[in-house]
């Protein structure tokens, strides 16, 4: 990750192809159970058809220019439910509710019996990235946390300890993932954000317990939701500064759209910082100077050997024009503020 000053990455997600999924269903919803009439290839022809979707984002993501990339996540209805909805003891006949970010009530998976990962769940996706790419990849997992808020629990009766459950499943996968030749590993635990109060109880420590024994870089991501669903933000965070006290190596937030106050990157000393740089709540592609610009404030609180730029989260609900369009800006921003510490 230090091997290039100011390495350019993306969060996770990248836009898939209308040929793939239906995208205005998909721009309804942010999947917690499983979604199959979101696909609009056929079963038998579905895996052949994700491997081309991702062989594109791959390409888009190589010609911008980006240092580490992901898969785009063309496999995924959404972030997490993929992983989420493959777990032994998740009821997926018979999905339950809970009150979700806005405040309204969503399906969720119900947890009707231990956690339990009984076989690899994104192994192949590693496995084909690696094979397609000679960038740094990086292959990205809900987290614990996270995961336990989208639940209907009627087996622990208690948060923690699903989050725990949760927290050794991912671990497994981790190791997987590793071995299947993933640089980084990214656990995206937004909810961290949404749920303060219990995460001051319980969050690090079930994000330790997910990254246990585990070396390289990892990465936590907090945000605020995807600009598509959650268009007022606000302008701090509820819970970050706590996240210093991880075993991550990195520690990734939004800041381009809630135009945040860059000073709060101090709390995360020493942590490496993900930062993004680029507004995933409008269309307009930001010019490199512009990305510059916010390049520029991040390294006024933390230094250029910590700092990575991102978009500020997963790009899944822009067009693909557009998605490549800011991915380019961000390669070209970085590029600038490159060749000024050089200079």
């Amino acid at each position: 990750m230090t091997e290039r000053l100011l390495p350019t990455t993306v969060v996770g997600s990248y836009p898939q192809p209308d040929w793939l999924v239906d995208r205005a269903l998909l721009r309804t919803m942010v999947p917690r159970v499983r979604v199959h009439e979101l696909w609009r290839v056929q079963e038998p022809y579905l895996a052949q058809a994700q491997d081309d979707a991702t062989l594109l984002a791959i390409r888009d993501m190589e010609a911008a220019g980006i240092d580490i990339i992901t898969d785009g996540e063309m496999r995924r209805e959404s972030y997490s439910n993929r992983f989420a909805t493959a777990l032994e003891g998740v009821d997926i006949e018979h999905p339950g509710s809970t009150i979700n970010r806005t405040g309204t009530r969503s399906v969720v998976p119900r947890i009707a019996g231990p956690i339990r990962r009984t076989h690899p769940v994104e192994v192949r996706d590693v496995e084909f990235l690696r094979r397609n790419t000679d960038r740094k990849i990086k292959i990205t997992l809900p987290g614990p946390f996270t995961m336990a808020q989208q639940a209907q629990d009627d087996y622990y009766k208690d948060e923690e300890a699903l989050a725990m459950a949760y927290a050794a499943a991912v671990n497994e996968e981790i190791r997987d993932l590793k071995k299947a030749g993933a640089d980084v590993i990214q656990l995206d635990e937004p909810w961290l954000q949404a749920r303060a109060e219990r995460a001051a109880r319980y969050g690090v420590k079930a994000i330790n317990r997910a990254l246990q024994g585990i070396g390289g870089t990892s990465v936590v991501h907090l945000c605020f939701g995807y600009a598509a669903a959650v268009k007022d933000k606000p302008p701090g965070y509820s819970f970050l500064a706590q996240l210093a006290e991880t075993s991550a190596s990195q520690i990734s937030i939004e800041a381009a759209q809630p135009r945040l106050d860059l000073a709060i990157l101090e709390s995360l000393a020493p942590k490496q910082v993900m930062v993004g740089v680029i507004d995933l709540g409008s269309n307009e592609i930001e010019t490199p100077e512009q990305v510059a610009t916010r390049i520029r404030a991040a390294l006024k609180h933390v230094p250029a050997e910590r700092l990575v730029l991102a978009p500020d989260c997963g790009m899944k609900y822009l067009t693909r024009d557009v998605a490549f369009g800011k991915l380019k800006a961000l390669a070209d921003g970085a590029a600038l503020v490159r060749g000024e510490i050089k200079a």
